[in-house]
């Protein structure tokens, strides 16, 4: 092996290590949305070491490191989220969470590992173009993506790209495609106001528990009786909150839930009919419902010429073997689409099952197979050179 191949080989199992590292440290102290301040502080870290200039948001903010070239090229940038979920770990690691009630349950630690170890191969040997990478907050809840763009993190950037762990994938495979990969999502609030009364004398109340079971019930007909069935959409009503004796009839009762869907018409359809439900039965039962919309998700949707870069670089890291395509977009929601309402780009997903276990995102024993770290840091720096150099063959 010639000095050179030896110097390479050296720096990318350094490189290797150092993500080990950083994804522990980061596993180990998990902050949750808009909290992120010693993980911020641990990202700046690294980026100091690195010889990379950035800027902070401070509490609540984000991160931007940015790897300027003299050359007038292109300016990609790569993304990473910082916060983690209120979730009790039950993994066992020996970095396993230090923080009570929280947790990288969604691989966030992973995420900014492997931006930070692209980070390092791109300064030992920096492309024809200038590199941004940005640590956003509150990508679980409170859309941190758009807060960064309001910032003005993606000013003057040419393209973008993002990829996100799943043991859905074994390490070593990369999912890449091309058009809607997130569903678009709308959290939503509801408030049944009855009328309280005696268990015994239920001619005298409005109960809004009844009332609370036939809503759920209407609104989960929206998706089966007024979708197309080919269209993927999903209601979720995950919280109700009704009562305080087994003999008082319920006057008020509280939900929560979300619509995700993946077309807009789709979004428009199901968002109407809430309300028209709302209105119907209120009516019926002589209760007032009223509905709130709350924090709403754009749907990730890549750009064509970004996904065919992205393909190229996965091929030049684990094969066309090991290129797999997504065959219908994932119901979740991913504030990702943020960065894309502007900025063309590509969001990928990085194969993290090392022996095909699948454990989902959000579980309190998630984890990763650390392999995935080289693979996602090899992965976007090829697309960052590619991007540069415009090459999506």
């Amino acid at each position: 092996m010639s000095d050179t191949g030896a110097a390479t080989t050296a720096r990318t199992e350094t490189t290797a290590e150092r993500m080990r590292e950083l994804r522990r440290t980061f596993h180990r102290r998990p902050e949750l949305a808009y909290e992120e301040v010693e993980t911020a502080r641990t990202v700046m870290a690294e980026l100091e070491r690195l010889g990379i200039p950035y800027d902070y948001g401070g509490r609540g903010g984000g991160v931007v490191g940015r790897l300027a070239s003299p050359n007038a090229g292109p300016r990609i940038a790569l993304r990473a989220e910082m916060d983690a979920l209120p979730c009790t770990e039950e993994t066992g690691l020996p970095f396993a969470s230090a923080a009570p009630g929280r947790m990288h349950a969604c691989g966030h630690d992973a995420h900014m590992a492997i931006v930070l170890g692209a980070a390092a191969r791109l300064a030992a040997d920096p492309p024809p173009g200038s590199v941004v990478f940005v640590f956003q907050p509150a990508e679980e809840r409170g859309n941190g993506a758009q807060v960064m763009v309001e910032a003005g993190a993606l000013d003057g950037v040419d393209a973008i790209f993002a990829g996100h762990v799943t043991t859905q994938h074994r390490v070593g495979e990369i999912m890449v495609a091309d058009g809607t990969i997130t569903a678009h999502s709308d959290r939503f609030s509801i408030e049944v106001h009855g009328e309280s009364g005696h268990g015994a004398r239920p001619h005298e109340a409005i109960d809004a528990v009844v009332v609370t079971g036939y809503l759920i019930t209407a609104v989960q007909s929206l998706i089966s009786r007024h979708v197309n069935p080919v269209w993927p959409s999903v209601i979720t009503i995950g919280s109700v909150h009704a009562g305080t004796a087994a003999n008082i009839i319920a006057g008020h009762a509280a939900l929560e839930g979300i619509v995700r869907t993946a077309r807009p018409d789709t979004r428009e359809e199901i968002i109407d009919g809430l309300h028209r439900t709302a209105r119907s039965l209120g009516e019926l039962y002589r209760a007032r419902i009223d509905v709130t919309l709350g924090e709403s998700c754009p749907a990730v949707v890549n750009t064509r010429r970004e996904t065919a870069v992205a393909a190229a670089a996965a091929r030049d890291v684990v094969s066309a073997d090991g290129l797999v395509v997504q065959e219908h977009p994932s119901m979740g929601a991913e504030d990702f689409s943020f960065f894309l309402q502007d900025t063309p780009g590509c969001y990928v997903r990085f194969g993290a099952s090392a022996d095909g276990r699948y454990i989902p995102l959000h579980h309190p024993r998630f984890d990763v197979d650390e392999g995935v770290l080289d693979v996602g840091a090899r992965f976007f720096e090829r697309a960052v050179r590619r991007a540069i150099a415009g090459d999506g063959s």
